[in-house]
């Protein structure tokens, strides 16, 4: 018997191939992006190969939770169907199982931005790839093929086009959402693992063999760690190249290359042009310089954006010396792997204007990806608000402000001393014993900045502390120093990488950590989307005006952070 992906993943054929599977296929139908997941496959075992093929499944599955075994695959799948009812299955390109090509193309006609970052568009007569919404004439259905990320069209050979830069397109926000092992892979090689420590750093923050972290990823985004790292370097070259006087050997090795050789190489290779000509197309544009050490990013946005209401919170948080909202722009002080950095960003409709002055220019990459963090730019604000705005309660308030975003952070470590320090106490007092926390104890900004003074405090500094330092309650103060020893020895880990279920546990198991604390650092650190902190004063205050009980709020998932902003901003 021979099959393919596409009959397997078309749910219509299997609802009446099992007891088990009509329900089964119901639920894949609901699900905007469907994946083969570990829970996913196990159904698909059942609906196709009987119940008996399933325990064969669970069997191979054990190793997710022993580390006694590797975990199942999508290929182990395949061998299942081959060996339990002869069923061939042929895949030519995996990583586009997951995308509806109708879809797909429905939505590059009506050039629908909501869809840059969530997939590309490349197209076989001209060998480029686009963004959805790319302004160019829409290419015959027959000449186009989807790809899950710009690493697999560049891998297949298709160059990026000049028009749309999908290079520069908001990021999926799949990952943000995602705590599988794929979400956890993107959002640490976004933060530049990769580049610092290798694939096999990559493995070892999550505890996969290189092997294995390989196929996954090729299996489901048609790239591997290396090229996943290799399209984001590509995108810091392309910004270096076109908003700085750096020479092109100084951006081949503070983009991340080994060689300007193997720098020249990929910038031909996924723009079609040589550095040289990339640098002097910006000039005959009319391109500014900017000052020394300082480079100039557009960050893209998906609309709509709710930017006045993300900065005014973060800016009411903002610790003094480290962080600043004057009104207009947000400053910021960052601790990044290579050395310190500032960042001012002003808001725009579509887009944040973020100017970076950098110690060291490799820190670039990192230090735009957790702005992005920050900012919750990758959110996908038309799915959220249509789930949202479609309830009784919190319709009024997403359609006052929509485009409503989850403030993130730059450091989760830095999220959870925040936390602790705001426990039990006003948000503007928090702030003030944060300002004294950090002129106590942190470390002196190095780069010029005419009013932010330090870096936020680094957990090592936390844990040398004297407690008798920090202005707070004396078990407050111990629960920081208990904190940062934690971190310092490696029993606390606290990176893009980790499971966030995994992690609350962790956290509450330390004494001083509750449920609240654990569960915001999640949420902020993080950047889960679906938190609701139940136990929280303000969220309990909004929900009794709105006559609704916690329960209620199971309807919001999974965008229950979003709905806490909503929330908040009534308070």
């Amino acid at each position: 018997m021979n099959a393919s992906y596409d009959w397997l993943m078309n749910c219509s054929n299997l609802e009446n191939s099992d007891s088990a599977s009509a329900p089964w296929a119901r639920h894949w139908r609901r699900v905007p992006t469907p994946r083969l997941g570990p829970d996913l496959l196990h159904n698909l075992a059942c609906a196709t190969a009987g119940r008996a093929a399933s325990g064969w499944m669970q069997k191979r599955s054990v190793g997710r939770v022993s580390g006694n075994q590797t975990p199942y695959h999508p290929s182990d799948f395949r061998s299942l169907l081959r060996s339990q009812c002869g069923m061939m299955v042929s895949v030519t390109n995996p990583a586009t199982i997951a995308l509806d090509h109708d879809r797909c193309y429905r939505a590059a006609q009506s050039r629908d931005a909501r869809f840059d970052g969530w997939f590309y568009v490349a197209v076989r007569t001209t060998g480029i790839y686009c963004r959805p919404s790319c302004p160019a004439v829409t290419p015959k259905r027959g000449n186009v093929e989807f790809h899950r990320s710009a690493a697999a069209a560049q891998q297949l050979g298709f160059r990026a086009c000049k028009r749309c830069r999908p290079d520069a397109a908001p990021g999926s926000p799949e990952w943000d959402v995602r705590g599988d092992l794929v979400g956890r892979s993107m959002r640490l090689i976004a933060d530049g693992v990769v580049d610092r420590e290798g694939v096999a750093g990559l493995s070892e923050h999550l505890g996969y063999s290189t092997r294995h972290l390989n196929r996954l990823l090729t299996n489901e985004l048609g790239a591997g760690p290396l090229a996943l790292a290799r399209a984001q370097r590509a995108q810091t070259a392309r910004i270096l190249i076109e908003t700085t006087d750096l020479s092109m050997t100084d951006i081949a090795f503070a983009a991340g290359f080994g060689s300007v050789r193997q720098f020249n190489d990929t910038v031909r290779g996924v723009f079609a042009t040589v550095p040289s000509e990339l640098r002097q197309r910006t000039l005959n544009k009319g391109r500014t310089t900017t000052d020394s050490g300082a480079v100039s990013v557009r960050l893209a946005v998906r609309g709509p954006f709710a930017g006045r209401q993300l900065f005014e919170h973060i800016g009411a948080r903002a610790v003094p010396g480290v962080e600043l909202w004057d009104g207009a722009a947000y400053h910021r002080a960052l601790d990044l792997p290579n050395g310190h950095a500032t960042v001012v960003v002003l808001p725009a409709d579509d887009h944040v204007q973020a100017t970076f002055h950098l110690t060291d220019w490799r820190d670039l990459a990192p230090a735009v990806g957790r702005i992005r963090r920050l900012l919750d730019l990758d959110a996908d604000p038309v799915a959220i608000d249509e789930q949202l705005g479609a309830d009784l309660h919190l319709g009024p308030l997403v359609a006052a402000t929509p485009g409503m975003r989850a403030a993130g952070s730059v450091d989760p470590y830095e999220t959870l001393v925040r936390a602790i320090i705001g426990q039990q106490v006003s948000v503007a007092g928090a702030k003030t014993v944060t300002g004294r926390v950090v002129e106590a104890i942190a470390d002196p900004l190095t780069v010029a900045h005419p009013a932010l003074t330090h870096v936020f405090p680094s957990m090592r500094r936390l844990a040398a502390a004297d407690p008798a330092v920090f202005p707070m309650p004396t078990a407050r103060a111990a629960t920081l120093q208990r904190v940062g020893e934690a971190v310092v020895s490696g029993q606390l880990v606290l990176d893009a990488g980790v499971d966030r279920e995994a992690v609350i546990e962790q956290l509450v198991a330390l004494k001083g950590i509750g449920p609240w604390t654990a569960q915001y650092v999640v949420m902020r650190g993080l950047g889960d989307p679906d938190v609701l902190l139940d136990t929280d004063l303000g969220i309990r205050h909004a929900l009794n005006a709105l006559d609704l009980s916690t329960d209620a709020a199971d309807r919001w998932r999974p965008w229950r952070t979003y709905a806490m902003h909503h929330l908040w901003a009534t308070l």
